[in-house]
């Protein structure tokens, strides 16, 4: 009992510096292009941690995540700009359509496992990416969609900038929560034990596809949470932006940052996010520092960066002693 409790007011302890942190650097941050980007960390962030529930804890390989993150974002396009239906509303159906798709798509694609499992996911992200850009009459085609509005509540208007900023950090933080309440209940066993090995989980009762089915579905749903504050804050979206490479990048940021840890999602976002900036000079050799790093991490820390920062604290703490 005193484990839990301590690992509950551990939980509060982080949750209440992430928001100290979050509050902070919005109210110091003054440049407009420093804020854009801690923004987009934000979405990339609701990305890696529906992706860090799928594959750290439930132990399932998504390589189509990009295609839910797309549909939220041309789904509140569509109906806000074309149709001009509230964006508040357009969500609502966002995030209902890609849970619908991710029931369909994930029934009888979770009884695959392994590289299968990977093959049946990226053949559903292609499908999905082309049909973004065929359907031009709809989507706009490989041209992209323009025309989305701004984010409006009442007097307060959300444009690029703190407003957008705070908006985007404050859905992060309902994220961190629900994972957080998911992991320590039952359902969150359940998906551990399916990771350690889904036959002993049968064994025990555990119905595994309809756990997996449930948690492919919830990751859905931050995903287009991301695409829909996404679509709004960059006012413009083509299907280069939900394309295969997004969804490796969305990997590489679970496996860098350390799966099974929301932190780590946190700072997988993080880094990759911020690595095209700092090598803005160098694009055309983007994917081969991915590739070197991501190596790297998994040569020297293979647990990710959080539990390798974790265990190298630890060990210079034990040899103090």
């Amino acid at each position: 009992m005193s484990d839990k409790l301590s690992a509950r007011s551990r939980a509060r302890i982080e949750n209440s510096i992430f928001l100290a942190a979050v509050i902070l650097l919005g109210l110091v941050t003054e440049n407009t292009y420093y804020l854009q980007i801690m923004t987009f960390i934000g979405i990339n962030t609701l990305l890696a941690l529906g992706l860090n529930m799928l594959m750290g804890y439930a132990g399932q390989v998504s390589l189509g995540h990009a295609a839910f993150y797309g549909i939220g974002a041309y789904a509140t396009a569509i109906l806000s700009g074309t149709y001009a239906l509230s964006p508040w509303l357009a969500l609502i159906c966002a995030v209902g359509g890609a849970v619908l798709v991710a029931f369909i798509v994930g029934l009888p694609t979770l009884r695959l496992s392994g590289y299968y499992l990977g093959m049946g996911t990226l053949g559903f992200g292609m499908i999905v990416n082309i049909l973004f850009r065929e359907w031009s009459s709809v989507t706009g085609g490989a041209s992209g969609f323009v025309g989305i509005p701004v984010l409006e509540a009442g007097p307060m208007v959300f444009m690029s900038g703190k407003s957008y900023f705070f908006l985007v950090w404050a859905v992060v933080l309902a994220a961190i929560l629900i994972c957080r309440r998911i992991l320590r209940s039952r359902m969150g066993r359940a998906l551990r034990a399916i990771h350690d090995g889904e036959n002993a989980a049968l064994a025990v009762g555990v119905n595994t596809h309809y756990l997996k089915l449930k948690v492919f579905m919830f990751a859905a749903a931050l995903g287009a949470v991301a695409g829909f504050l996404y679509a709004h804050f960059v006012l413009f979206i083509s299907p280069e932006s939900f394309g295969f490479m997004v969804s490796v990048k969305m990997v590489t940021m679970v496996v860098i940052g350390g799966m099974a840890s929301i932190w780590g999602a946190l700072l997988g976002a993080g880094l990759l996010t911020l690595l095209p900036e700092v090598l803005h000079g160098f694009a055309e050799y983007e994917m081969i520092v991915f590739g070197l790093v991501l190596m790297l991490v998994m040569i020297f820390m293979p647990q990710g960066l959080t539990r390798g920062f974790l265990d190298i604290y630890h060990a210079s703490r034990k040899k103090r002693q």
